[in-house]
């Protein structure tokens, strides 16, 4: 496992690792302590470092963000085999003009009022660490390592495996 020296070579690999996957599971904390997680989209912006999501305000998560801002996203794509887990701390943004420049019609379906529903707001997540595992999405591929391994006594190659700090 090796680790990326550069800030920008990080955030370019969890962009590209993350780009084509629509849903993270959202995860935080309650107040006792319990990690709750949640279905969420990423909204799809070029990836600088920071992570966007629509939220309504008063929703049971802000709370959760507001007494303890550090989140983890997780990113599943099985069909390719890969999968992002994700670290950062979260903020609740009010911003008219962000909520515009991210809007997409689909929204309408949680927030029916529009863009001006009052309850409207966005997560911004800055993400801090990412851990990616991808691994050769050919089933026949797997199935050749998984057989080497068991024939030569030596674990199987899971793929690449790799911590980034941003």
């Amino acid at each position: 496992m090796a680790d990326h020296t550069s800030r920008a070579e990080a955030i370019s690999k969890l962009g590209e690792m993350i780009k084509d996957i629509n849903i993270a599971m959202f995860s935080t904390a309650e107040g006792d302590g319990t990690i709750r997680s949640r279905p969420m989209a990423t909204q799809r912006v070029a990836f600088t470092g920071e992570l966007w999501f629509f939220t309504g305000a008063s929703s049971a998560k802000v709370d959760e963000i507001q007494r303890d801002q550090h989140v983890n996203l997780s990113y599943a794509d099985p069909d390719d085999n890969r999968y992002v887990s994700v670290s950062g701390t979260a903020s609740l943004v009010r911003d008219p003009a962000k909520i515009k420049e991210l809007w997409n019609p689909i929204l309408k379906a949680w927030f029916p009022k529009g863009q001006d529903d009052p309850d409207i707001a966005l997560l911004r997540v800055d993400v801090q660490e990412a851990e990616y595992w991808d691994s050769p999405s050919s089933k026949m591929v797997q199935i050749v390592g998984f057989i080497k391994a068991i024939a030569t006594g030596t674990p199987a190659n899971g793929g690449e495996n790799e911590k980034l700090a941003l």
